[in-house]
């Protein structure tokens, strides 16, 4: 899960000390947009940022979320759109899934937490565990009531031994999961936040920028080295992005290499890309891409002699997924999709091959 298209709206609302109500997907069954760890933002005037569903389900939810922000009481709001009686909720959605969602208000009487940790995690670029109580038979420990990971209980809480167990309970559970706890007695949701993925750009020339919006886009930290120090004006890539400007024959002795997913060589300078594939090749950066036609890269894995084999499996040349487009924004669509598959463990395929449509039913 991520949060960052949560967060202007969160950072709105705090500096307007106005509470907001964080929905977040606890169960689903069957066909879903969203799955279990995806969040959304409501404010009091109705306003949301993220989405549970193509739009099916928003409108009504900013009911629920009004009577949470008024009562401060956490609700579990349920849909199931399985069948065709869906139109008994008013939403004719169609979605074929089930969804619980858990509401819980966040605001000056919760500390703003814990969308105040998440943020921090994600400017940290780290990973932040969220115990969120969904039901409960002790009256100390209300649903809604949040655990974050690492916290230690109040001592002096007449529930003290329990939250630790809670806590316990909390750290071995799978990301994003329904945990039933027999002692104290409730069900727990464990929300797991992972780090954005970090991305390295070889080469800040002007097929860069796009490359760098993309990601931002979509939450990923960005880094951009060059030695050239005209490529590396911040106005010219998205905000947060970091420039580094240091020589291609000291990248790994100035850049953490290892701390990337992904990295993309582009200067358009033989020369450097050579150097940067040695670093890379030196590195376990999980995927590498170079930009460049195949006897580009002929020739420079040729140059690069044995250590050439240390990038087998890695290595993405020419980069990017085959969409057809030549112009820099096209080029940069394909580059960013192939990663945003390769870190997902996806084959890029369209979804049309992997759920094939049936045949036609034959004629009489």
């Amino acid at each position: 899960m991520s949060i960052h298209r949560l967060l202007p709206l969160f950072e709105r609302a705090r500096a307007a000390d106005q509470a907001l109500v964080l929905a977040t997907v606890i169960r689903t069954g069957g066909s879903t947009y969203a799955k279990p760890g995806a969040q959304m933002l409501i404010s009091a005037d109705g306003e949301y940022a993220g989405l549970l569903s193509g739009g099916c389900l928003e409108g009504d939810l900013r009911e629920h979320a009004r009577a949470v922000a008024q009562s401060g009481a956490a609700r579990i709001v349920s849909y199931d759109m399985r069948s065709s009686h869906d139109a008994l909720f008013g939403l004719g959605a169609g979605c074929e899934g089930a969804m619980d969602i858990l509401l819980t208000r966040v605001g000056p009487a919760e500390n703003w937490q814990p969308l105040d940790s998440m943020a921090a995690a994600t400017r940290r670029g780290a990973a932040c565990r969220i115990g969120f109580v969904t039901t409960s038979r002790n009256e100390h420990i209300p649903p809604g009531l949040h655990l974050l990971d690492g916290a230690v209980p109040d001592p002096s809480s007449v529930v003290a031994s329990e939250l630790l167990a809670i806590g316990s309970a909390m750290r071995d559970a799978a990301p994003n999961s329904l945990v039933n706890l027999r002692r104290p007695d409730v069900a727990l949701f464990v929300a797991v936040l992972a780090p954005p993925p970090r991305l390295l750009l070889l080469g800040g020339g002007p097929d860069a920028r796009p490359v760098v919006t993309l990601a931002s886009f979509l939450g990923w930290r960005s880094s951009v080295v060059d030695h050239r120090s005209s490529y590396l004006s911040p106005e010219r890539f998205a905000p947060g992005t970091e420039l580094i400007e240091v020589r291609p024959a000291n990248l790994a002795a100035s850049v953490e290499l290892d701390s990337f997913a992904a990295a993309v060589v582009m200067s358009h300078h033989l020369d450097s890309d050579l150097l940067y594939l040695r670093a890379l090749a030196r590195s376990d950066i999980p995927y590498v891409g170079l930009l460049g036609p195949a006897a580009r890269r002929e020739k420079l894995l040729a140059d690069l002699g044995a250590e050439s084999a240390r990038l087998r499996g890695r290595l993405r040349a020419p980069v990017g997924l085959d969409i057809g487009g030549r112009s820099p924004e096209s080029i940069a669509l394909a580059i960013v999709g192939e990663i945003h598959a390769v870190l997902a463990g996806r084959p890029a395929r369209p979804y049309s091959e992997v759920a094939p449509m049936p045949d036609p039913p034959e004629r009489a």
